[in-house]
């Protein structure tokens, strides 16, 4: 076992009032995001992608195993058959799998087993969690919390390109292993859901959703 070395943590401490006004800021703008399914095609520049997902990278994980990729697709060809397979399982799950409460649940969003987003917009992105990671010496490594640090990574990511000015979907068919297939990922590595983004369309509409006042969401003692 290597041991890590350390060095000082690059910190500056803010003013208080620079603290709150910073915090207010980012939380206006973030109740701006919503999930998007009507997308443009318009393409969106590559070095956007590969900085929102360094930053992801930049995620805490488990003993910093870092169990994820990120599969970004923008092959028009790529995409078709993404949106093949997608909709197969939907069908699936409209027509049998779902429960009547779930299908209840989701009425409101207006949604079915039809995915043209999916061949609309300019990219997306398929994260993977990684189970176990082969190292440099061709031994097989356990990773720890993979799903938990594959979670915040992605949440660090939609901010990413939120900020940056795109739209995303988080979305996830059931089940997702032909992700796999397609985008040729080894079997240590299990889907964790796609990331669809781009541009929004030319009017396009979301739901008006409310979200939970911060009293329902936290306790403070």
């Amino acid at each position: 076992m290597t041991q890590e070395t350390f060095e000082p943590l690059a910190f500056q401490e803010k003013p208080v009032d620079e603290m709150i006004a910073a915090s207010r800021a980012f939380d206006a703008e973030m109740r701006r995001r919503h999930s998007v399914r009507e997308f443009s095609s318009h393409p969106i520049p590559m070095e956007v992608i590969e900085n929102a997902i360094r930053a992801a990278g930049s995620a805490p994980s488990g003993a910093n195993m870092q169990p994820w990729h990120f599969a970004v697709v923008t092959s028009a060809e790529k995409k078709r058959q993404i949106r093949a397979a997608a909709e197969r399982e939907e069908r699936a799950f409209y027509e049998k799998r779902a429960s009547a409460e779930w299908l209840d649940a989701l009425a409101p969003l207006n949604t079915n087993a039809s995915k043209p987003f999916l061949e609309t917009a300019p990219c997306l992105i398929a994260i993977f969690y990684k189970s176990t990671t082969l190292t440099g010496q061709g031994k097989t490594r356990k990773n720890y919390y993979p799903k938990e640090s594959v979670g915040i990574a992605t949440g660090i990511l939609i901010t990413a390109l939120h900020l940056a000015g795109l739209v995303t979907l988080t979305y996830t068919p059931s089940p997702m292993n032909f992700l796999n297939d397609l985008l040729q990922r080894p079997k240590n590595e299990h889907p964790f859901l796609l990331l669809v983004t781009g541009y929004p369309a030319e009017n396009a509409q979301v739901p008006q959703l409310e979200k939970y006042p911060l009293e329902k969401i936290a306790t403070f003692e």
